[in-house]
């Protein structure tokens, strides 16, 4: 919890932001995987934290979520508010003002902020994994995952060298299969893609990825709204020709079960896996949700759609013309960060740089509480080109979100 000190900061900030709080960038490395360069961070920078923890590939936002890296501070990943010269996390913040941050029914439910998104960027895919479940994550203490994608194009000049994720497995595939593959493991590239299939990534759209569903991400950034966690199992032996180790596939498995490749095979959502139609039912498109025509702005639903049944996260891209301003009112608190252009936000300015040094407070991020969100604010644009946010959402927020595929009836 906070101190009380970081409570009359917190206090101050939502008051002086009228329920805006500006964050700073939260940078998280990864040991096994190459940065592609294209989050705006110096190039000198990209290994600030050293070169044994591994190159700054992730940026995270409005978390409260710690990374789950080997030789991370306990702060990692977490955000920090910035107001007058203090810094405290978004954390504690939270900690002390739940049902106006957050709301009443969120705050009740979870005490917390249960969900995160993040940038990844990496010059080349990353392995084959997946994500725990609830049930299975819970045997350590620890959440599931399930993570959506949007590929935002402000980002994604270019490609990088391998723009393509390969989703679960080819139907027909059996247990035998993977079984053989974790076998393999020591003997160099263990197989496990020639089971699966890979889609070509396109700016502007996005996928949903339940846990328990193996994939290996391609090089465009992506946009990850996601539930507040880090788990993962990685089920490829190598990447480009780097070693994956043995301790990534088993690092949030029960210990009695490290060499145990029947419980590893298990973990997988056999169905979700093999699924022939894999992409009718989680591949997204954009749906305007309001503006467009001579209205000078568009709002569109990037990420949408449910787990099981269950809404857990969602995210809306916003346009704002140049000249142009539009007030958006949301039936719940959100993180946001601007990808293109400056403006206001209710009464925070606000731009996106285009170089970033490590540990530099930028002005492209902030925290729109559930109270102010329902409020209305205002998005105004005073720069000379589009005003391009990009803003996410928790668990049932939006009675009203589409569901997969309706972007083919729009």
């Amino acid at each position: 919890m906070s101190t009380r000190n970081n409570a009359a900061l917190a206090r101050a900030a939502l008051d002086a932001g009228e329920g805006i709080l500006r964050l700073a960038p939260a940078w998280v490395p990864r040991s096994f995987l190459m940065p592609g360069g294209r989050l705006k961070l110096a190039r000198e920078d990209l290994y600030a934290l050293g070169t044994h923890r591994g190159g700054i590939d992730e940026r995270w936002f409005a978390s409260t979520t710690a990374a789950a890296n080997e030789g991370a501070p306990p702060d990692e990943g977490l955000s920090y508010v910035v107001h007058e010269g203090s810094r405290f996390t978004l954390k504690d913040a939270i900690a002390d003002n739940g049902p106006e941050m957050i709301g009443p029914a969120l705050w009740h439910t979870y005490k917390r902020w249960p969900v995160y998104s993040k940038f990844f960027d990496n010059l080349g895919p990353i392995p084959h994994h997946m994500h725990q479940s609830q049930e299975q994550a819970a045997k350590l203490g620890l959440e599931g995952k399930p993570e959506s994608y949007y590929f935002p194009p402000q980002l994604n000049w270019t490609g990088n060298n391998f723009p393509y994720t390969f989703f679960g497995f080819e139907p027909g595939t059996t247990k035998a299969d993977v079984r053989r593959c974790l076998e393999r493991w020591n003997q160099g590239d263990n197989g496990i893609l020639d089971l699966s299939k890979a889609a070509r990534l396109k700016p502007g759209t996005g996928w949903l990825v339940p846990p328990c569903v193996l994939h290996a991400p391609g090089s465009l950034v992506t946009y990850e709204p996601q539930w507040g966690s880090d788990v993962f199992g990685m089920y490829q032996s190598l990447v480009e020709g780097r070693r994956v180790p043995w301790e990534l596939l088993v690092k949030d498995v029960p210990p009695e079960h490290h060499h145990d490749l029947d419980y590893l095979v298990e973990q997988l959502d056999w169905e979700k896996n093999v699924d022939p139609e894999f992409k009718l039912n989680n591949y997204l498109e954009p749906i305007v949700r309001s503006g467009g025509g001579d209205t000078g702005h568009v709002d569109k639903w990037i990420v949408y759609g449910t787990f099981n049944g269950k809404q857990l996260f969602s995210a809306c891209e916003l346009t704002i013309a140049p000249g142009g301003s539009a007030t958006i009112k949301d039936p719940g608190a959100y993180g946001l960060v601007v990808v293109q252009g400056s403006g206001v936000i209710g009464k925070v300015t606000v731009d996106s740089p285009n170089f970033i040094r490590f540990g530099e407070i930028t002005q492209d991020e902030v925290f729109v509480t559930a109270k102010k969100a329902g409020e209305g604010v205002t998005f105004k644009n005073t720069g000379s080109e589009p005003f391009v946010s990009l803003r996410y959402f928790g668990p049932d927020a939006h009675p009203d979100l589409p569901k997969v595929g309706d972007y083919l009836r729009k």
